[in-house]
C-alpha cells in the first residue's frame, strides 16, 4: 500500500502553501503548524513532510523551533527540509528531532558534503530532494532552476548508495491539477529500487489511487488537505 505523508511548509512560523514554489503566491492555513501536526497525528498518519521554506531561502535553518515543539509533542516520524546546508545544520535538525533529513540544494553544490551525511548516518536518515521544472533539478526553494537532467543526477546518486528520494514537479507542485505520474513513471522504470516519494499536484483521492498503480511507493500532500479536496478520512484508509 502507499504511504501517505502529510507535509507542513513553514513560513515565518506558520503553516503554508505556494503555488509552483512562488513565495509571493503564498496561502496561511493555520499559524499553529503544531496544531496541523497533531490533526495529522490523530487521523493515524505516522509521518511528516516538514520544510523550512524560510530556510530553503536564507540556505541555513531558520524555523527549527517548530520542528523540535511537534518532534516532542507528537510521535509523527519527522523527515525535515529546507535550509540544511551544512554540518551545523544536520546537526541543529537531528538534536530538534528530526528522524531524517531530506536535502536537495546542498545534493547539487556540494556532492562530497552530501555523501558525508549519508556516510555518517546512513541511507535510511538521509534522503535526496530532486525537484524539478521540465526535468531539470532546481534548487534553494526552487528559486534557481539548472541545466541538470533529473535521471541522470538521480542514477548518481543511486550508484553512491542513496534508496530514498523525494521528486516534486515544480509546476504541478500546490495547483491542485493532478501529480506528475508520467515522471514518476521513467524515473521508476530507469531505478525502480529507488524509493520514490511523489510530491506536487494531488487534487483528490483517485490521484493517490492512480500513483500507488504506477508502483510509486509514496505519496506527500499538503494543499489537497488544507482544500479539503481530501479528508484525512480517506487517508486514513491508507494507514496500515
Amino acid at each position: 500500500m502507499i504511504e501517505i505523508i502529510p507535509a507542513i511548509d513553514l513560513i515565518e512560523g506558520k503553516c503554508v502553501r505556494l503555488s509552483q514554489g512562488d513565495y509571493e503566491v503564498k496561502k496561511v492555513y493555520n499559524e499553529d503548524p503544531l496544531e496541523v501536526a497533531r490533526m495529522f497525528e490523530d487521523a493515524g498518519l505516522r509521518r511528516l513532510h516538514l520544510v523550512d521554506l524560510d530556510g530553503a531561502k536564507a540556505k541555513r535553518i531558520v524555523n527549527h523551533n517548530i520542528l523540535q515543539k511537534i518532534a516532542s509533542q507528537t510521535s509523527l516520524i519527522i523527515d525535515f527540509g529546507g535550509g540544511v546546508q551544512s554540518d551545523k545544520d544536520l546537526d541543529i535538525a537531528f538534536n530538534s528531532g528530526a528522524s531524517m533529513i531530506t536535502g536537495g540544494s546542498v545534493a547539487v553544490r556540494n556532492k562530497d558534503l552530501f555523501l558525508s551525511w549519508v556516510a555518517r548516518y546512513g541511507s535510511e536518515k538521509i534522503i535526496l530532494g530532486a525537484d524539478c521544472k521540465d526535468h531539470k533539478i532546481a534548487v534553494s526553494g526552487w528559486q534557481e532552476s539548472t541545466s541538470i537532467d533529473i535521471l541522470p543526477f538521480l542514477n548518481e546518486y543511486r550508484k553512491d548508495g542513496l534508496t530514498k528520494v523525494v521528486c516534486t514537479d515544480i509546476r504541478r507542485d500546490g495547483m491542485l491539477q493532478g501529480p506528475s505520474i508520467d515522471l514518476y513513471r521513467d524515473i521508476l522504470s530507469a531505478y525502480p529500487d529507488l524509493y520514490l516519494m511523489a510530491s506536487g499536484g494531488v487534487s483528490c483521492i483517485q490521484d493517490i489511487l492512480d500513483l500507488e498503480a504506477a508502483g510509486v511507493p509514496a505519496v506527500i500532500l499538503g494543499k489537497a488537505i488544507y482544500e479539503n479536496k481530501v479528508t484525512l478520512k480517506e487517508l486514513s484508509k491508507f494507514v496500515n
